[in-house]
């Protein structure tokens, strides 16, 4: 039974329903098989139980896998199993937007040196009238496949990204906001300067608010320092500057991201029809 799991698992690259076909076995069956029986048998054994007394366990919590048939075909069906060949690699299907997203990855951790070191951003609070600033780090990965950025909110957590460096026009900046595996995207999009090692660099960011909903504010990021250190970029903390308590020399930068229009937002609005009055109605609701 053990070698009958470890030749599936390596046959992983052929389709279920084609090893269902090959064994003469009914996808449900084969399913039940390798996601409960083999699993739970395998596990048993290793607790010290008797073979036989674990394949009845294993058995006894599926109600589609015959003992009588399972074991009378299981010579056949490894011998069936061991004729299969994954497909080679040429013959997969591929995303090619996925191939040019890693290949624009290696490239942009060789352009991550015209933009590495230490940044703050500024860009508007969801609190009224508030300055945020935030710090970011930019870096060739150490393995050189990726541009690495790190950032830390201003309520001192930190995410880990990527970006990538378009022709010294612009740059695509991807975080995961939320645990793994869960997916909620943080991303921002930078204007880059025609000409090398920019002091400041801005554009748009998106993300989700508290209730899941999209947010675009612009954003500003104004280099601190040249150093790729994790040190020297744990050493800055992120805050929320209430608008009164702006120092003089930051003002331009809350002037140009937290005027209005430099904040937009959708949010759901509770109707099922979402026809054009639903449209007015949360223009409305975001009005209040």
């Amino acid at each position: 039974m053990a070698s009958l799991k470890a030749r599936t698992t390596w046959v992983g690259g052929v389709k279920m329903k084609e090893i269902a076909d090959r064994t003469e076995m009914a996808a449900s069956v084969l399913s039940s098989l390798y996601s409960s029986v083999l699993p739970t048998y395998i596990g048993e054994v290793k607790r010290g139980i008797i073979p036989e007394e674990a394949l009845d366990y294993a058995l006894s919590q599926v109600n589609n896998v015959s003992k009588k048939r399972l074991l009378g075909s299981l010579a056949e069906m490894k011998a069936r199993l061991f004729e299969l060949e994954p497909p080679a690699d040429d013959e997969k299907k591929k995303c090619p937007f996925w191939e040019m997203m890693a290949k624009e990855s290696r490239a942009s951790a060789q352009e991550a040196y015209n933009y590495s070191g230490i940044y703050l951003s500024y860009s508007l609070s969801s609190a009224a009238g508030a300055l945020k600033a935030e710090p970011y780090l930019i870096t060739a990965a150490d393995n050189s496949e990726y541009a690495r950025v790190v950032h830390m909110s201003a309520y001192n957590t930190t995410h880990t990204g990527v970006a990538l460096f378009n022709n010294h026009t612009s740059s695509y900046i991807l975080f995961n906001e939320r645990e793994s595996p869960e997916l909620a995207l943080f991303t921002i999009y930078l204007q880059l300067p025609m000409y090398d090692f920019p002091q400041m660099l801005k554009g748009l960011y998106l993300c989700l608010d508290y209730n899941r909903n999209p947010i675009a504010r612009r954003i500003l990021f104004v280099k601190q320092s040249d150093s790729t250190d994790m040190g020297d970029f744990l050493a800055l903390k992120g805050e929320i500057i209430p608008k009164g308590q702006i120092p003089e020399e930051l003002m331009p930068y809350y002037d140009y991201t937290c005027q209005t229009g430099d904040f937009i937002k959708t949010c759901t609005v509770p109707s099922p029809s979402l026809d054009a009055q639903d449209l007015k109605r949360e223009k409305k609701m975001l009005e209040l």
